[in-house]
């Protein structure tokens, strides 16, 4: 989430879920919001371009199946006027919806019921690739004196040393400078870290979190920047910036 959750709730990643089973929107906007992101619910197309007007909106999540416009008439509007990112959430069955769906545009869609942790990474993979293909639109997050440079996975030290971190360690870093000031749980941290080609078990926290400490911290053993809230888990300090 970039300095406090309220200072920086606005950095966070937007996402439109448009679905009408409300406990389905329920489960996913909690889950997602535990893992970095904003979602806003819509129970069908109506409002949806409103708030695509007055949003910066990151990607959307759209039900095929929808009372009233169906998903597919709201994927081809979406078409016409931009490029968000879309995953299209399907019925185990709907082979057919699933190929037209992809060739109106469609970014890449997922069979209801879906594990949560399935479209989770299924997000952030398809706003990977799109930070990618758009340049990242030059993200760069800055604290105390050290910049994290999102598309490039490369972090500027003070002395003007750059390094690719890797995947892990590079996720593990990105939540908690989106989430400065907040304590996040380890299971908050383990699907922070955990990259799309394999799991990521309890004990690597602890490592990442220690390879993290060495990298920032003046002295690693008594940490200012990423601190122990025993009990609790670890909160980011310092104040970040993006530019």
């Amino acid at each position: 989430m970039v300095g406090t959750l309220a200072d920086l709730e606005n950095d966070l990643a937007h996402i439109v879920l448009v679905d009408d089973d409300p406990d389905l929107r329920s489960l996913v906007s909690g889950y997602l919001g535990e893992n970095g992101f904003r979602v806003t619910q819509l129970a069908d197309g109506r409002g949806l371009a409103e708030v695509l007007r007055t949003n910066d909106v990151a990607l959307m999540l759209l039900d095929i199946r929808l009372p009233g416009a169906d998903g597919l008439a709201l994927l081809r509007e979406s078409r016409q006027t931009g490029n968000l990112p879309v995953i299209l959430l399907t019925g185990a069955n709907s082979d057919v919806d699933r190929v037209v769906g992809l060739e109106l545009g469609a970014d890449d869609y997922i069979a209801k019921p879906f594990n949560p942790r399935e479209l989770l990474a299924r997000v952030r993979a398809v706003l990977r690739r799109t930070a990618l293909s758009t340049g990242g639109l030059g993200e760069r997050l800055r604290f105390s004196d050290w910049t994290l440079d999102v598309v490039g996975r490369r972090l500027e030290g003070p002395d003007g040393t750059s390094h690719t971190l890797p995947a892990a360690e590079f996720n593990l870093l990105l939540a908690f400078l989106r989430n400065a000031g907040k304590v996040l749980s380890r299971d908050q941290l383990l699907e922070a870290s955990r990259d799309d080609a394999g799991e990521v078990f309890d004990r690597s926290i602890d490592v990442q979190i220690f390879r993290l400490r060495r990298r920032l911290e003046a002295d690693p053993g008594h940490p200012e920047m990423i601190v122990t809230e025993r009990g609790q888990g670890y909160r980011f300090v310092p104040k970040v910036t993006r530019g």
